[in-house]
C-alpha cells in the first residue's frame, strides 16, 4: 500500500466518526467563541487521535492547537478549523464541515508519517473560533503561531471545486454620533440631529464611490436612529465595512471614509467617537504552486480540469491574515449537488446530507495528500517558500 493509500485509508477507517462529530457540530449551532460544544467534541477526536491539545490560546475559550510530532525531521503544516455558526441560521456557511475535513486530514496524514520511516515533520491543527465575526486567526497570526509553520491548509465547502483565489481585505467601523435631543416640534431649533449626521455620512461615502476602484467595496447600515419621530435624536450610530483586494488601499479607503465621518460631524454640529468593532482582515494571498499541487490531487481523484473553476472573490477572510505569514491555501470543494448560495437555509440544509459528508471526506483526502506531497518533496516544499518570499 503506496502512503497515499494509507491516507485514504485511514480517513475511510474513521470516516463514521468524522461523519458524526460533522452532523453533531451542524444540528448543534453555536456562534463565534461560544463554541464550546463543537471545540470539546473536536479536541476529544484529535486526543484520542494521538494529538497533545493545548486549549484556550491566547485567552479565547474555545481555541486550540493540537499537535502531533512524528520525532523525524520534515516540514511543519498547519490544518486550519472553523466551526462557529450563523445568527439564525445555524451553520448555513458549512463550518461544521470544515473542522471534520481538517481533522480528517489530520488523522490520515499522521497515519502515512508513522508508516513511512523515511518522511518526518509535524502536523498542527488549528481550533480558530469565530471566522464570520472576531476571527481568532487574526490574533493568532499577530502573535506569531504561525510564522514556524511552513505552510497551512484549509478547504471551504461549495456547490463546486473551485481554486484557491482571493479575499478582500477588511475594515469594520462603527460611528457613534452625539448630539443635544429636543421636541420635534416645539423647539427644534434647541436640538443637534445626530442622525442627520448618520444620514450626511452615507450621502458622503455614497460619494466617495465614484473615486474608488473597481474592487472597492463599502456597505453599512444604521444600528441607532433615534428613540422616537417627534424628538431629535441625541445620539445616533452606523456600522460599516470597508474592503478592497489589498490591505494597503484598504488603509486608504478608510482614513478616507473617517473623514466623511468627521465632514458630518462639522456640518451637524455633532461630536463623533468611531471604533473597530470587528477584527481587521488582509487579503489572501493565495501560494499559487500549492493551490497547484491541491488542485492536481484533484485531477489524480478523477476530477476534470475544467470542472475545476477558477477562484473567485467570496468576501473576508482572516485566513489572509495567515496567509502573509505562511504560505497557504482555501480551494472550494463540492459538497451540494445544486448551484446553492453560501449562508442560505438551502444551503444549510443541503450540507447536512450524505452527500455533503461524503464531499467532506473526499476533501479530507484532498488535503491530506497536499500535504503529503510537500512533506516528501524538499524541492516542491523550497518552490513553495521561495513565492511566498517574493510575494
Amino acid at each position: 500500500m503506496s502512503d497515499k493509500q494509507q491516507i485514504f485509508a485511514e480517513i475511510d477507517h474513521y470516516s463514521e466518526t468524522f461523519r458524526t462529530i460533522s452532523r453533531s457540530i451542524g444540528s448543534r449551532p453555536e456562534l463565534g467563541h461560544e463554541e464550546f460544544y463543537a471545540s470539546e467534541l473536536l479536541c476529544a477526536e484529535l486526543t484520542r487521535l494521538g494529538f497533545k491539545v493545548e486549549r484556550g490560546i491566547l485567552g479565547l475559550d474555545t481555541s486550540f492547537i493540537a499537535v502531533f510530532d512524528s520525532g523525524k525531521p520534515g516540514p511543519t503544516v498547519g490544518f486550519l478549523c472553523e466551526y462557529d455558526a450563523l445568527p439564525e441560521i445555524g451553520h448555513a456557511c458549512g463550518h461544521h464541515l470544515i473542522c471534520s475535513m481538517s481533522i480528517a486530514a489530520a488523522a490520515g496524514l499522521k497515519a502515512a508519517l508513522n508508516s513511512n520511516s523515511s518522511i518526518g515533520g509535524t502536523i498542527r491543527v488549528y481550533g480558530t473560533p469565530a471566522e464570520e465575526t472576531h476571527g481568532a486567526k487574526v490574533p493568532m497570526a499577530a502573535a506569531g503561531l504561525f510564522d514556524d509553520c511552513d505552510f497551512a491548509l484549509m478547504a471551504h465547502p461549495y456547490h463546486t471545486f473551485e481554486r484557491s483565489g482571493e479575499s478582500l481585505a477588511l475594515d469594520a467601523i462603527q460611528f457613534e454620533f452625539t448630539g443635544v435631543a429636543a421636541h420635534a416640534a416645539a423647539s427644534p431649533y434647541e436640538g443637534v440631529n445626530a442622525l442627520d449626521a448618520v444620514l450626511q455620512l452615507f450621502n458622503s461615502i455614497n460619494a466617495l464611490r465614484q473615486q474608488t476602484r473597481s474592487d472597492t467595496r463599502i456597505h453599512g447600515i444604521i444600528d441607532n436612529g433615534g428613540k422616537a419621530p417627534n424628538i431629535i435624536p441625541d445620539y445616533a450610530s452606523a456600522k460599516f465595512y470597508v474592503r478592497s483586494a489589498s490591505r494597503v488601499y484598504t488603509n486608504e479607503l478608510t482614513a478616507k471614509v473617517m473623514r466623511c465621518a468627521e465632514g458630518a460631524a462639522l456640518q451637524t454640529g455633532c461630536t463623533l467617537k468611531t471604533n473597530n468593532y470587528e477584527f481587521s482582515y488582509d487579503e489572501l494571498l493565495t501560494n499559487e504552486t500549492l493551490s497547484e499541487q491541491f488542485n492536481l490531487n484533484l485531477i489524480e481523484a478523477g476530477i476534470r480540469p475544467e470542472e475545476i473553476e477558477i477562484g473567485k472573490d467570496h468576501g473576508s477572510l482572516d485566513l489572509g491574515n495567515v496567509s502573509v505569514r505562511c504560505p497557504a491555501i482555501h480551494p472550494y470543494v463540492k459538497v451540494v449537488q445544486d448551484r446553492l448560495l453560501l449562508h442560505t437555509e438551502a444551503f444549510r440544509d443541503a450540507a447536512m446530507t450524505d452527500y455533503a459528508l461524503d464531499g467532506m471526506l473526499f476533501g479530507a483526502k484532498m488535503l491530506a495528500a497536499t500535504a503529503y506531497d510537500v512533506f516528501a518533496d524538499p524541492a516542491l516544499l523550497a518552490r513553495i517558500r521561495a513565492e511566498f518570499e517574493q510575494r
